[in-house]
């Protein structure tokens, strides 16, 4: 038993005073990802600030057409809201694809954004791991490297982020706000997260002690169709190899406007800003497609093991665009 404190916060304020000036300590809410780093050895917060209770869990919608997510909101809860369903389909089913129902019912808005890689070097305290304790090097580099990145990652660390729900919002351009003890304070998501560089033990941008309250996602633009494809090694309970977050926007049978970020294939939810702006303006054909889609990757740097990813990644944006210009959202 490795003993820690407990503090069961009772307001927003109450949680950030009392974890400010504690490096050792974390909040607490659903505890899915936490709670396993703590079994393994890789987390050992002295100090556990209970946030899961508090008044989070709801998902409304602004008067300018924003939508605002607490972050408590579970994920399963989230994926089954009727507008988040209708206005953000993407949304909904990068939910559902990711874990079990039973982690589902238990994981955050929040705490989903805050999850750290599954690279199996990160998990095993026996293994050196930049991320895990900085400077004792990288075992994925030369070591098993099928889920890991082939975007933005460096000589320090090719992990990949995990997330479903994020590759989502990333792509619908979400914002994350949070509180410190100066105030609230809101960023937008894509600068949320971190590429590795040379420091890869900070996953985010987020200072320490922040507490996140709520991710706000913008109206969709007119006549939007979104989608999400998520390809792993199983069809259920599996991290992905790689996922594509699309929405797409067409007069007649040109792309007036698109937004697409990727799964399982960088450090973060990588938005493809390349391949975006080759589709803006251009016909909506498979030529169209993959030739945004290589535009992207021009710039992948695959790892001994994992090359297979860059054309995988390839074919899974061709499919996405292709499935949401046919109509089969």
């Amino acid at each position: 038993m490795i003993p820690f404190e407990y503090h069961r916060a009772t307001s927003v304020a109450d949680a950030v005073t009392t974890i400010a000036g504690r490096a050792d300590a974390a909040f607490l809410a659903g505890g899915t990802n936490l709670v396993d780093h703590m079994k393994l050895g890789i987390a050992e917060p002295t100090l556990l600030v209970d946030v899961g209770h508090l008044p989070l869990h709801d998902v409304d919608q602004l008067p300018d057409g924003t939508l605002r997510i607490g972050a408590d909101v579970r994920n399963s809860d989230l994926a089954a809201h009727p507008v988040v369903r209708t206005r953000y389909p993407v949304l909904s089913r990068a939910l559902l694809a990711g874990a079990s129902g039973q982690l589902r019912n238990a994981a955050t808005t929040a705490g989903n954004l805050l999850q750290r890689t599954r690279c199996v070097y990160f998990q095993d305290v026996s293994t050196p791991c930049n991320k895990r304790t900085p400077g004792t090097g990288c075992s994925a580099i030369g070591g098993y490297t099928r889920y890991h990145a082939i975007l933005g990652a460096s000589e320090h660390c090719v992990a990949a982020h995990p997330s479903d729900m994020a590759v989502a919002m990333a792509a619908l351009d979400a914002t994350v706000v949070y509180v410190t003890e100066d105030g609230e304070h809101r960023g937008p998501l894509n600068d949320f997260h971190r590429l590795p560089g040379d420091q890869p033990d900070r996953d985010t941008n987020l200072p320490h002690g922040a507490l996140i309250t709520a991710v706000e996602i913008p109206s969709p633009p007119e006549g939007a169709r979104s989608t999400y494809r998520k390809v792993r090694d199983r069809a259920s309970y599996a991290f992905a190899l790689t996922s594509v977050a699309a929405e797409v926007v067409l007069d007649g049978d040109t792309v007036t406007s698109a937004r697409i970020a990727l799964g399982g294939v960088a450090h973060k939810p990588w938005r493809a800003t390349h391949a975006e702006a080759a589709l803006r303006g251009q016909s909506a054909t498979e030529a169209t497609f993959a030739a945004a889609a290589d535009a992207e990757l021009r710039q992948a740097e695959p790892v001994s093991g994992n090359e297979f990813k860059v054309g995988l990644t390839r074919g899974a944006i061709v499919a996405t665009l292709t499935s949401l210009v046919e109509g089969h959202q």
